[in-house]
């Protein structure tokens, strides 16, 4: 708990005094809204447009080596970026050394004859497996990457913009915002709760791992876009973890099911205009309510998900069968059995207790964009958690931190990546815009293709479809894509031993082609 509250503590807040400093900081640039950059960096997209304009220049290459020339830095800290996302490639193999060396390590203990002498003493670890597990560790990698970037900042411009950049110029709300609302999902209460609703659609099956399977694929989506995507992530990880992944399936099946989790959170949050990180960047700036999204995106994206479920569940059909039969196995050997962990009892819940967990989950949705009312809110369940300890499990905060370390490392290195991105989006004919915007979402966080697409004036309507639309089409392909993704990959990563990205690009091709077919063949 202590860690957690430090964790809050230390994140970056936007005040009115520079960090260190005690003076008042000095906007350095202002965009067309009249929003304020306190950082000399990145330079402002309208200073490079009115000069790119003056100089005649129009071609997408000729703008970004003009970009490159103006200011080497943008060419430094994508070369950064690039690194990061090689590192979670390697994110396994990582791993992989961390293990051998933990090994090797051990061995030597034994081999010296090592003992503990106290209850309490801790066994000796390798450093240096340490230090490659945590190398290994996909949701700690844009974190360490914010490392070399701050040398690159202080090479090209001062240690005291890269302070002004992190305190003024990047927003935290999103990081701290799926922290907290993965904690409050996670929590025992919030999820029997949604173990029951999700039990009405497993009970047409008779509750077999395999209906599971089915009902957490097509409803936790759709629960996405009323609870937000990360809470849906949170919820369908932990449910998949429960009655699906413990019984071990094979690896294809692993990827499959990862894949198409991803790719249908990603597109199930688009019946709402609040839900989707891509779609609420935009949904104001061009009037989108749920209405629209309803009618443009959310009844295209539920036919998608239920016709990749139904394929993934044919061509999986022999596995899901032994499956059940193990899972019948098993219940049958076991029966009413007492759980042999304490967060597996049935006992019930009161009613008052869930619907509180449910308030201060509803409270945290709503006041998603104010941090101060959120966090405010949490410290208040924190406390109620403390007062119904009978009712709780142990609150979880690891694998929630993680998440917003990694999305906090890809706010601050994306913060400085649309010196390219917008002229290769703006720059693509109408027609490949979907296309393009696709394949970005892959190497970039999909909140950020729309955002930047929400920058530039004048865009055509069928444009405006094509970016969201691609946004949220690709947002299954890479952890990266989309922003509850590390919650997924944080709960289920476990059973993988290292997820390998290749692997779950592989198996989320399909799904995403489903949703692109659906997207584009009944456009806006």
């Amino acid at each position: 708990m202590s860690a957690l509250l430090s964790f809050l503590l230390a994140m970056p807040i936007q005040t009115a005094e520079a960090a260190g400093g005690g003076h008042v900081a000095q906007p350095v640039y202002h965009d067309e809204t009249g929003k304020a950059q306190y950082s000399h960096f990145p330079v402002p997209l309208s200073v490079y447009e009115q000069e790119e304009k003056e100089a005649g220049i129009t071609g997408v290459w000729d703008k970004l080596v003009f970009r490159v020339q103006k200011d080497p830095f943008n060419l430094a800290v994508t070369l950064v970026f690039l690194g990061a996302i090689i590192h979670t490639f390697l994110a396994g193999k990582f791993e992989r050394i961390s293990h051998h060396l933990a090994l090797k390590h051990k061995a030597k203990l034994q081999k010296s004859g090592y003992r503990i002498m106290h209850p309490e003493e801790r066994r000796p670890i390798s450093f240096l497996s340490a230090v490659f597990h945590f190398l290994g560790e996909v949701e700690a990698v844009f974190g360490i990457w914010i490392i070399p970037f701050l040398f690159v900042c202080n090479r090209y411009y001062s240690f005291e913009d890269f302070k002004l950049y992190l305190n003024y110029d990047c927003s935290f709300t999103e990081p701290l915002f799926v922290m907290v609302v993965m904690i409050i999902a996670s929590s025992r209460p919030v999820f029997k709760l949604a173990e029951s609703v999700l039990h009405l659609g497993a009970r047409l099956g008779q509750s077999t791992p395999s209906s599971w399977w089915l009902s957490v694929m097509c409803l936790s989506p759709l629960l996405g876009s009323l609870i937000t995507e990360p809470a849906a992530m949170t919820i369908g990880a932990l449910l998949l973890a429960k009655k699906f992944y413990n019984l071990k399936p094979s690896k294809p099946l692993m990827y499959a099911t990862l894949g198409l989790l991803f790719v249908n959170i990603s597109v199930g949050g688009t019946f709402s205009s609040f839900a989707a990180p891509p779609v609420v960047m935009v949904a104001e700036k061009w009037g989108w309510d749920t209405m629209h999204m309803i009618g443009h995106f959310g009844w295209k994206a539920l036919v998608a998900i239920l016709i990749s479920n139904f394929v993934y569940f044919v061509i999986f059909r022999k596995e899901f069968r032994r499956l059940n039969e193990l899972n019948a196995a098993t219940i049958s050997n076991f029966g009413d059995a007492v759980p042999l962990a304490w967060e597996d009892r049935k006992d019930s819940i009161p009613i008052w207790v869930t619907i509180a967990h449910v308030f201060f989950l509803g409270w945290t949705v709503y006041f998603s964009h104010v941090p101060a009312l959120f966090i405010g809110g949490f410290l208040f369940y924190m406390g109620f958690t403390l007062t119904t300890p009978q009712f709780q499990n142990n609150m979880t905060i690891k694998v929630p931190m993680m998440v917003a370390f990694f999305l906090a490392g890809l706010v601050i290195l994306g913060g400085v990546q649309a010196w390219w991105l917008q002229p290769v989006l703006v720059g693509l004919n109408a027609d490949f815009v979907m296309v393009g915007a696709t394949i970005l979402t892959a190497f970039n966080d999909n909140a950020a293709v729309t955002f930047l697409a929400s920058t530039v004036p004048d865009l055509s309507d069928s444009v405006r479809y094509a970016v969201v639309a691609g946004a949220v089409t690709g947002g299954g392909l890479t952890v990266i894509a989309n922003a509850p993704n590390p919650a997924g990959q944080a709960i289920l990563g476990k059973f993988f031993k290292g997820i390998n990205p290749l692997w779950l690009f592989a198996f989320a091709i399909f799904p995403t082609l489903i949703v692109y077919v659906l997207f584009t063949c009944f456009g806006t």
